[in-house]
């Protein structure tokens, strides 16, 4: 699917009696709202200019001065490709046609535009097209809220309680990013000093800001989510509209030349399809981050824990030895790993192949001959293609650990479907083992991996017991767009992740409830924001900290994935009273930007790593 007015596939529009009426501006068609007035009227005597034209149509542009502070656009689409044939930019010109409001999928906001238009007179050509320069001949976009709809928390709990297309909400675009970009719908602007803060999609399109405030800015000038606050100053800039393609190699924090564009709304975002391609002025140096500065002291009072989402990885992958590169030259080899989307050994091949034995010996072979470690690893193989992910693939967590240093305490392997027990001690039942996971909440989801271990004195002997609980929530898959029609928006598999999180806390809890002093970190892919409930129930029923806060992580520099116009964390780590407090309070951690800073080509998975340094000693 392209992002290019020609893809879009037309469908009805409102239901509305066909009527005529005479509009006396573009304004009025546009209206105050996000539906028109007008919608399913015929209107006549639409006069404007022509300020752009795409391959199915062009933008209108009324004569009328459009004020800083206005609610109602000036501009509007006009769909019919046949039409534009004699026209250009700059020509003046009388329309009538009939208007409807579009969208390519009941999941996103109607788009206002006059259909099945006629040309009824053509007066004055070449005159002059201004665009309006964004924060100067308009207001700021808002910096925190989305939508009037979302009760203040974009994030709130439940979700799609409402939809703009039955609420209408009257545009404030003094407080909601939304109504800013509605009430620019179809106008001519301009971006000055635009800063990229994701890389391309699939269709080359790149969220940016520009020289306006903005909130949750990080080091590399990238916009971090936080609380109740998801960036709704940003603009994706689409398709070119002269035919020519953006750069696919834009990198997070590239600053980039002025963009020309028209605002429109389209595959559920509201977008500026510029004049021409997106051009790099200046890429952020350095281009990778610098190697964490965290090493082991090779005792209790001084392991390192690395955490990574390995994508999919499998024997053959062609990232697996980047990956082993990360783990040895960016992390440091630490003493003890979680990985998640760890595949079995023959990948996504739908058969009986369950085991990943292949796979881990393939990547601690790597991490060998890189100069690392020779770690031993262990996991929990799934029931096959119970585990989610892609079909045959049986992702799952796993631990790689050092064994001069680290082993199971009393292992005892569970299997796929044995349920894990806290018995006195505390000690598992299983070791490793998983959590319940005959439970539902777990349907087609990773099992959390838990496991106690000890750390191997200089006599051989064992000591300083803890726990780890390696996980992979459940992913955000069905989530609706954060510019879409459903308000709040619908944050996919949240539900489960709830479940996920409470039956996680409370095993964590029973280890507490033995011994409150247990020493126990947990670490992966949660799939959610720290601050938004499930994450949030997490931390509150399981007593754990966030290494995060713990650490002092500014929180602007809290982030490990991007997804559209945010830098994100997805991958926590959360560690017990015992072990935030260790050593009075000196826990380390650090997340490393290996390819959130990475262009598409260089991006070996999609989430970066994290390392912390951290005091297990009883």
């Amino acid at each position: 699917m392209s992002s290019s007015p020609l893809s879009l596939v037309r469908f009805a529009g409102l239901a509305a009696a066909a009527a005529v009426a005479s509009a006396e501006t573009i304004a009025q068609i546009n209206g105050d709202k996000y539906l028109s007035p007008y919608a399913g009227k015929t209107v006549s005597n639409v006069s404007g200019i022509i300020t752009a034209k795409g391959p199915d149509g062009l933008w209108l542009r009324s004569s009328q001065e459009r004020k800083r502070s206005d609610v109602n656009s000036e501009s509007i689409y006009v769909y019919g490709r046949s039409f534009t044939s004699n026209l250009t930019v700059g020509d003046a010109i009388v329309i009538s046609g009939k208007v409807e409001e579009y969208r390519s999928s009941k999941d996103y906001v109607y788009l206002t535009e006059i259909s099945s238009p006629v040309l009824q007179s053509k007066g004055s050509s070449g005159n002059k097209v201004e665009p309006l320069v964004i924060g100067k001949d308009t207001l700021e976009p808002p910096k925190e809220q989305f939508s009037s709809l979302d009760g203040g928390d974009v994030f709130a709990v439940p979700n799609n309680v409402s939809q703009i297309s039955v609420a209408n909400p009257t545009l404030d675009p003094t407080t909601y990013g939304m109504d800013f970009w509605e009430s620019l719908s179809g106008e001519l602007v301009t971006v000055k000093m635009p800063m990229a803060i994701s890389k391309p999609n699939n269709f080359g399109d790149t969220w940016v800001y520009g020289d306006w405030n903005v909130t949750g800015k990080n080091e590399r000038n990238g916009l971090t989510i936080t609380a109740k606050d998801a960036n709704p100053e940003t603009i994706i800039i689409g398709s070119p509209l002269d035919g020519t393609k953006n750069p696919t190699t834009i990198k997070l924090g590239d600053e980039l030349e002025e963009i020309t564009g028209v605002v429109t709304y389209a595959f559920g975002f509201y977008r500026i399809l510029p004049t021409t391609a997106i051009t790099v002025k200046s890429s952020q140096e350095a281009a990778v981050p610098s190697p964490t500065k965290l090493e082991s002291d090779g005792t209790c009072s001084g392991l390192t824990f690395g955490a990574y989402n390995v994508e999919n990885l499998w024997a053959q992958s062609a990232h697996l030895p980047t990956i082993a590169s990360h783990i040895v030259e960016y992390l440091n080899s630490p003493d003890f790993m979680f990985l998640q989307e760890v595949q079995d050994d023959n990948g996504a091949t739908n058969d009986a192949v369950v085991s990943a034995n292949l796979t881990l010996s393939t990547l601690t072979a790597a991490i060998s001959a890189a100069g690392g470690p020779n770690y031993t690893f262990v996991d929990i193989a799934p029931s096959s293609n119970q585990d989610g992910g892609a079909p045959g693939g049986n992702i799952r967590t796993a631990y790689l650990y050092k064994p001069s240093l680290l082993r199971l305490a009393k292992g005892n392997p569970g299997g796929s479907l044995d349920a894990n027990e806290v018995l006195p001690g505390p000690t598992l039942k299983f070791n490793p083992g998983r959590i319940d996971p005959d439970n539902a909440a777990w349907t087609a989801s990773r099992k959390p991996l838990v496991a106690q271990w000890e750390v191997i004195g200089a006599n051989g002997t064992g000591a300083h017991p803890f726990f780890t609980v390696n996980v992979h929530f459940g992913s955000k898959g069905g989530s609706s767009s954060i510019q879409g029609d459903a308000r709040p928006p619908v944050n996919g598999g949240v539900d489960d992740r709830q479940a996920q999180a409470e039956l996680t806390a409370d095993f964590v809890k029973s280890i507490l409830t033995h011994s409150p002093t247990s020493r126990i970190i947990t670490a992966g892919d949660f799939n959610e924001f720290a601050f938004v409930s499930p994450m949030s129930t997490y931390t509150t029923l399981s007593s754990l900290h966030d290494l995060d806060a713990v650490a002092n992580i500014p929180t602007q520099e809290r982030y490990t994935y991007l997804f559209d116009m945010n830098s994100q964390q997805l991958d926590h780590m959360y560690v017990s009273e015992a072990v935030a407090t260790a050593a009075g309070g000196k826990a380390e951690y650090e997340h490393v930007h290996v390819n959130t800073w990475a262009d598409k080509e260089g991006e070996v998975s999609d989430h970066d790593p994290s390392v912390a340094r951290l005091d297990v000693c009883s």
